[in-house]
Formats: structure tokens, sequence, C-alpha cells
């Protein structure tokens, strides 16, 4: 659910208090928040050291890897949100040329996400197999270092008129097995779906899934994964409980954050947004850790929007200051230097 976000973007340093200050910073966070002690998820199982958990950030803006904020998170993993169609496409191919050249330049371990065009008229339509099949497997010749991808981004979130289409179910699985063809040694996640607050759609477009891979005759993937976003955001464990039942092997969470900003539901009035997105960002380390299956979280995303922006989960603001949630991310994960300034935007 990537955010538009400016193309140019100026940092700056600031004081630095000492962690202790970070501490009560995450503290008053939390109460405001009131999610100490008190979530569902972390009374439904023992929890797990953060450690356990890989955690990484999804991002589409190559800087980040030069942020000295994000430095000290000291993540090991990251993902990227690209175009089926990247090859042929020259901007495309330029933007993700330069993300996984920087990622890899940090010694990162990269997970591609194949996504729609994002040229009209591609963008409102999917592309045969055959177009696809050939279209990633150029893509995966061109990066021959990344090793893990997934199908399609967040596959069963339906079409949007005049904005972009997405796959069926029989389609996601039909991709899958293409991808599995073009590239034999790497570690493919199943399904990427987007929980909703009625979880509902979401199981039948998993089992409609699993059927046709079955009926493919392939094999059964063994990674799957959840953007659990109305879980983490609402304190809930409800949805991502019921997509672990209903999916076998390790499940990574693909795609998760504390929602600065999304339309009425989640609004940032006088940076209460930021308040609300800090305490589910802490809540989204508690509900990863109640499942032994969860073995993977990527937190979107590092780069934050302005007030015309539809969709903000940014971890630091526009101007790649940090905000409240990336303290909460930094202390979480154990880092040093979690005593920054805050942005109030």
């Amino acid at each position: 659910m990537p955010p538009s976000a400016p193309a140019h973007r100026r940092r700056t340093g600031g004081p630095r208090p000492r962690r202790a200050l970070a501490a009560l910073l995450l503290c008053a966070v939390l109460a405001v928040a009131g999610v100490a002690g008190q979530a569902d998820a972390t009374r439904r199982a023992p929890a797990r050291a953060a450690s356990s958990i890989q955690v990484g950030i999804g991002d589409e803006h190559p800087e980040m890897f030069g942020d000295q904020n994000w430095k000290r998170l000291h993540t090991s993993i990251a993902r990227y949100i690209a175009p089926y169609d990247t090859v042929v496409r020259p901007y495309s191919l330029s933007q993700a040329t330069a993300w996984i050249h920087a990622a890899e330049a940090q010694h990162l371990r990269v997970l591609v996400a194949f996504y729609h065009s994002e040229y009209r008229p591609f963008i409102e339509r999917m592309p045969s197999v055959a177009v696809y099949q050939r279209d990633v497997q150029r893509f995966v010749k061109l990066f021959p270092h990344v090793h893990e991808y997934e199908s399609w981004n967040e596959a069963n979130r339906g079409n949007v008129p005049g904005a972009f289409a997405s796959p069926s179910a029989v389609q996601s699985a039909q991709y899958y097995q293409a991808l599995k063809r073009v590239c034999h040694s790497c570690t493919v996640v199943g399904l990427d779906a987007l929980d909703a607050p009625n979880v509902g759609p979401t199981l039948n477009y998993i089992a409609e899934f699993k059927h046709e891979i079955a009926r493919l005759h392939t094999t059964m993937p063994s990674v799957w994964g959840l953007h659990n976003y109305s879980d983490t955001n609402r304190h809930s464990s409800e949805r991502t409980r019921a997509v672990l039942a209903a999916v076998p092997g390790t499940v990574w969470l693909t795609e998760t954050g504390g929602i600065v900003k999304f339309g009425g539901a989640f609004p940032n009035v006088r940076g209460s947004g930021l308040r609300r997105a800090a305490g589910a960002l802490s809540f989204m380390f508690s509900l990863a850790r109640t499942s032994q299956r969860i073995t993977r979280l990527y937190i979107f995303d590092w780069t934050g929007g302005t007030a015309a922006t539809r969709f903000d989960a940014g971890l630091t603001d526009a101007r790649n200051h940090p905000r409240l949630g990336y303290v909460v991310v930094c202390l979480k994960l154990h880092a040093s230097g979690c005593g920054v300034k805050i942005s109030s935007h």
C-alpha cells in the first residue's frame, strides 16, 4: 500500500538526547495509546524475544539506506515493490536498479514483490501468464543476487476502477506457478494477502488459491505473506489468527505498520495520528510474537507523506525526520542511539 512521497527529500541532523529520554517518550506514547499490557494477542500466547523475528523495512526510496537513523536499526532484510513489467519500462527499471543496488551495498537480503504496471492502459488490466512469466524471468536474470520474491503484492486487494487491477485467486496461483518456473532456487512467497476489517473475503480468496494450486499439481507454498494492517491498527489478533489457521507453513508479515493517516478512519488531527501509529507499532511486535510460525516482519514504510498524502504510515516524515513511531521501533529492536529529535508532522 505504498503512499506517494516527494521526489526530493532533505535530511537534517539533530540533537540526540540520552536513551533514557527515548524510553520516557515511548512510555508516554504507550500510555496515550492505552496498549500497555492490554492487547488481546499477548494474552493468547507466550511472547517471544523481538530478536527471534527478523525485522525489516519496506520502502521504494533508496535514500533510506544512507540515513543514519535507518542504519542504527541494524536490520538485515528489506522489501521492494516492483511492477511486473519493470524490465520493459526504463523509468521503473532505473528505480528498481537504484534501490536494489543500494540495498545490496548494505548487505541486505532483498524481498521483491511484483505488482501492477505503472503505465496505462496496462495498470488497469492483468497480464497473461505468458507475458507475466516473460517479464519476471528477465527481472530475475537482471538481479542474480535477489532470491526472494512475491508473485503479486496484495493480490486480494480487489479491482479499483480507473486505478489498478488485481488478480483473481486463480490468476494468483498461475502467477505463483510461473514465477516458480523461472526461479527454481528462489523462495517464492505464496499468496501475499491483505487483511481487512471483515476477514471473510480474505479467507475465501486463500481457499480458492489453494484449490487452484492443487489443481495445477503445484507444491503448496511453504511461506505465506500477510499484510495485517487491520489487526495492527485496531489492536486485535482476530484476522491474523484466522489467516494462520488457513495456511500451512511459515508466515511473513510482508507489510504492516502504524497508520498515521488513511481516510476518515485514521485521521491525523494535531498529531493524533502520530501517537496512534506509535501505539500500533508497539502492538505490532506483540502480535508478531504470538505465533512461532511468524518469522519475519516488514514495516511499511520509512518515508512518510505530506498533508495531501492519502495513505501515510512512515516512520519518518516527508523530510525524513524521525517520528514517535521510529522511537518505538528503535527501542523494540534494542538498537542504540534511539534518543533523536522527534518530528511533529
